[in-house]
């Protein structure tokens, strides 16, 4: 069983859901995230989606963006985000790594090669947000052959046809997107995502994540009530960005345990 895996059956057992913070590995400074991590473990997160910096981030809105431009101007790329996850597993932390990332970067330093390295590295698997199911079989052959997750997305704008074709290419759990459009903290939960949930529940018995939108403990709790955790994402890096920078680890413990 994976540790993704694993994290999940323990959380069902204990009846909770699970609680993912997002951390952009460089911002706000390049070694933030040996220190923020640990942080947030102890804070109660559950697992951890760590962004990696690209240049033309689509699917992620203003936040996450200044936030990944920072990091590539603190020098940071490929290789550097798989010697964070090292350094994190050397630091002791436990939970579930995932790198959030863009394709092309990927596909430049080569498929196989990636997966053995965040496998080597001691990471869990990659979330991937503009690889499409069809073109997804390379990624998921190779992370499957080195012990990776695959994370797979799913929106309310999905058709039923294309979530039963995206759910054959996940493993790990499916991210679950709350609304339409890019990243972003908001004030309510759309409406759409309980239905999207049973859509998606006809197809995979994988646990069911929700992000997008996720800013407040009123939203992780009542997520909590209809998927098996929540991804909070903008709301901490936006929390982060205005720390001065002798608060951040401490601040972001703050916000994270507020979530609970």
């Amino acid at each position: 069983m994976s540790r993704i895996a694993e994290t999940f059956a323990r959380l069902r057992a204990e009846g909770r859901a699970a609680l993912m913070p997002f951390v952009t590995i460089g911002f706000p400074e390049r070694e933030s995230a040996l220190e923020l991590v640990p942080a947030l473990e102890a804070a109660g997160g559950d697992l951890f989606e760590l962004g990696m910096p690209f240049s033309d981030p689509l699917a992620d809105g203003a936040t996450i963006q200044r936030a990944t431009q920072r990091a590539l101007t603190n020098g940071v790329n490929f290789a550097y985000c798989l010697e964070t996850v090292a350094a994190l597993r050397e630091r002791g932390v436990q939970a579930p790594l995932l790198l959030m990332g863009y394709y092309n970067p990927l596909l430049q330093y080569g498929i196989e090669r990636a997966n053995a390295a965040l496998a080597a590295a001691g990471g869990d698997g990659w979330i991937v947000p503009d690889v499409p199911p069809e073109e997804a079989a390379e990624m998921q052959q190779a992370a499957k052959a080195h012990g990776l997750d695959l994370i797979m997305f799913v929106a309310p704008t999905t058709p039923e046809a294309r979530i039963a074709a995206i759910v054959e290419r996940a493993s790990g759990f499916i991210y679950c997107v709350a609304l339409t459009g890019v990243t972003g903290a908001r004030r309510d939960l759309s409406p759409d995502l309980p239905p999207l949930l049973q859509r998606v529940r006809r197809y995979t018995d994988l646990p069911l994540v929700v992000g997008f939108g996720i800013s407040t403990r009123e939203h992780v709790a009542k997520v909590a009530t209809i998927a098996d955790g929540a991804i909070v994402a903008s709301a901490l890096i936006d929390h982060i960005e205005h720390l001065p920078p002798e608060h951040v680890v401490s601040g972001a413990t703050e916000f994270v345990q507020s979530l609970r």
